[in-house]
């Protein structure tokens, strides 16, 4: 399940892997020479030695000045604004405005200004675009000093962005992939349901990427949903065995206990950082008329997320063969699907479905149980 894990680096990016290192002196000094003539920094070897290791450093790294104004951007940093589309800005917190919320550039102000932490400062953010993977790095802002007493603000500051990406996701969806594993002993009669519901909505969503009707959906809302769309019914863990297994319909009582699972998976899902997965795991049996549950939530008030996920279990759902419902062919499967458009499914979404759904059934063959 490649898809279902990827984790793209924006395209701009990939140009960073060729920047070389710069060959002689002349070039290293180019970065000197283009602070302003008259800043003080070009009078302190400190700062100048900076721009000179900088400029060889395959690593996001930039000099501040004194009022965290940006003096120098190595060739990395100034690629990765570029990458993300940060506006042309002298300012630190100016440019990165779009990553830095009020609190946390309070912080950085607070923190280099007042030296309570040293003049330092280090901190995580994330870096955004429609076309573009989220990049999450952990920040260093450290004191420059020079030759000045350390009781005395710091003449510049070095900052450097650590790449955590890879790491952090690779943690996160390490953890929560072992309670889907978990999950699956508990309802185990669904075969490849649940790889076959990311790959059914990563298509959809993909096709919305595309729709200027659906702006809300970049790279990271894609990527996210290839990976939690598969959690739809993890709280299912919490369904007791024999109503799960239960052959036959399910009586007042114990369909009232199926449909909690929806409030339990939003529930165990609530630590996921991204919102997402507690908006799947809790609205994918809403529908759009405002007749499902657990909410009767109707329309747009469903998160965008659920109500792809909800076409995608639903097609899948119909496509195999349960105690209570033979297996239905393809063309019979959406043709019930779109007699529910505008009653159990979003009708825009219905219309993407109607345009795409030979993919819907080239998913299912290739991965049938």
């Amino acid at each position: 399940m490649d898809d279902v894990h990827r984790s793209d680096e924006p395209e701009e990016l990939e140009e960073l892997e060729a920047l070389d290192a710069p060959e002689d002196i002349s070039e290293l000094e180019r970065g000197v020479n283009e602070l302003p003539p008259d800043s003080p920094l070009l009078a302190e070897e400190g700062p100048r030695s900076a721009v000179r290791s900088f400029a060889r450093i395959d690593e996001p790294l930039a000099l501040l000045d004194e009022s965290f104004g940006f003096v120098y951007r190595n060739p990395r940093f100034a690629s990765l604004l570029k990458a993300f589309g940060y506006p042309e800005s002298s300012s630190f917190l100016g440019t990165l405005s779009r990553a830095i919320d009020g609190d946390t550039a309070r912080s950085i102000h607070e923190s280099l200004s007042k030296g309570e932490h040293s003049h330092s400062w280090k901190g995580t953010l994330a870096h955004r675009a429609k076309n573009s993977a989220a990049v999450i790095t952990k920040v260093h802002i450290l004191p420059i000093y020079a030759d000045a007493p350390r009781d005395k603000r710091p003449e510049a500051f070095s900052v450097y962005l650590d790449d955590v990406t890879e790491e952090s996701r690779k943690t996160l969806r390490d953890m929560f992939s072992s309670l889907l594993e978990a999950s699956k002993l508990k309802d185990n009669d669904t075969g490849k349901h649940i790889e076959r519901v990311n790959l059914y909505s990563s298509r959809l969503a993909g096709e919305l990427f595309n729709d200027q009707r659906w702006p809300e959906v970049d790279q990271d809302f894609m990527d996210n949903l290839a990976f939690l769309a598969a959690m739809h019914d993890v709280g299912k863990i919490g369904t007791p065995d024999d109503i799960l297994n239960k052959v036959g319909p399910l009586n007042e009582f114990e369909w009232k206990l199926m449909k909690e699972h929806t409030l339990n998976g939003a529930f165990i899902l609530s630590s996921y950082p991204n919102p997402m997965a507690k908006e799947i795991a809790l609205s994918h049996h809403e529908w759009w008329n405002g007749s499902g549950y657990p909410f009767n939530l109707e329309g747009k008030m469903i998160p965008l997320s659920a109500r792809i996920v909800t076409v995608a279990d639903v097609y899948d759902a119909l496509r195999m063969k349960r105690s209570y419902k033979p297996a239905y062919p393809h063309e019979v499967a959406i043709e019930k699907m779109l007699q529910e458009r505008g009653i159990h499914f979003d009708p825009e979404l219905s219309e993407v479905l109607e345009k795409i759904q030979g993919d819907f059934a080239g998913i299912y063959a290739a991965n049938a149980d």
